[in-house]
């Protein structure tokens, strides 16, 4: 262990895996404060379509980077980076252990090893163009022209990441460098923490699956579709909508389909993030994997990892 480094723990893995209640416990054990890593989370009023802890479920422990900005604020993945590191030193300079907790891949990569991003200037007229290329054509043409020059970044986001593909274009045009050298080299710069990352999986995919069509059936329950209903009468912000959750209901909301196939939508949505979250972070090779549905006690397991790391 390197004691000039922060030591922290964090847990990750696809939504409704279980994360938060583990976070919630492990923190309450040694005594930590939780920052979240979710993307959606940070944003005011997306409650049950983020799937937020109530005050119930955080136990009385702090919770970071959450419930804090106004949909329809932008907010980069640098501008999470910049935030959790303070939370993160403020956390720690009280005595207390950071616990990150959130099934947001590129938020978690970039915070633990200290990725810095491109300050490339932003050229107004080469943005415009690209958001009106995306407005007009779609992500699939701008995730094609990104593919023929950085095929790295372009392999790792999906047609409607459209910020992302266009600011990955922006700084390969302003620098001749793209958004994969200069994170290549940004981590040459080490970590200022000392983590441990806890991940919760299944063995039996479909255990996760009923997981998540259980959890859309309680949101529904707690109003998810009045929340959508509001969500687009306040004409949110882009990153904002992107949420699932909201973009599913719309056609319900809409007039144009039935509401068990929007929630059908959902679920099917849902499930297809979580294959996504697990395929991102399979790569990596310092996360310890617990299979929550082959494990009797996940919150021991967890700690017996983090106290054979910590006497490292």
């Amino acid at each position: 262990m390197d004691n000039d480094k922060i030591r922290l723990l964090a847990v990750v893995g696809p939504t409704a895996s279980g994360k938060t209640e583990l976070a919630v416990r492990l923190a309450r054990h040694y005594d930590g404060e939780i920052i979240s890593a979710d993307s959606m989370q940070i944003y005011k009023g997306m409650d049950i379509a983020t799937a937020k802890p109530t005050e119930e479920e955080k136990q009385g422990v702090v919770h970071h980077l959450m419930d804090f900005l106004d949909p329809s604020e932008e907010f980069s993945v640098s501008d999470y980076a910049e935030l959790a590191h303070k939370a993160a030193a403020d956390i720690h300079d009280r005595g207390k252990l950071p616990v990150l907790c959130g099934g947001t891949g590129l938020y978690i990569r970039s915070f633990l090893e200290n990725i810095k991003f491109s300050e490339a200037e932003i050229d107004i007229n080469l943005r415009n163009r690209l958001n009106q290329q995306y407005e007009n054509e779609g992500g699939e043409k701008l995730l094609e022209y990104l593919s023929v020059f950085d095929p790295e970044t372009a392999s790792s986001l999906l047609p409607q990441n459209g910020k992302r593909i266009i600011r990955a274009i922006e700084i390969y045009e302003a620098t001749g460098i793209t958004m994969s050298e200069h994170i290549r080299r940004s981590k040459l710069v080490p970590s200022p923490y000392d983590y441990t990352v806890i991940g919760l999986t299944y063995s039996d995919r479909q255990k996760l699956y009923d997981r998540i069509n259980k959890r859309v059936d309680i949101m529904l329950e707690r109003g998810i579709v009045d929340e959508a209903k509001e969500f687009y009468r306040t004409n949110a912000g882009n990153t904002a909508s992107a949420a699932i959750g909201y973009k599913e209901l719309k056609p319900y909301l809409d007039g144009e389909i039935p509401l068990d196939e929007a929630v059908g939508r959902l679920k099917q949505a849902t499930r297809h993030y979580a294959k996504r979250q697990l395929t991102w972070f399979r790569r990596d090779k310092y996360i310890n994997w617990i299979e929550a549905d082959k494990c009797d006690d996940v919150f021991g397991e967890s700690k017996k990892i983090f106290d054979n790391r910590t006497d490292a």
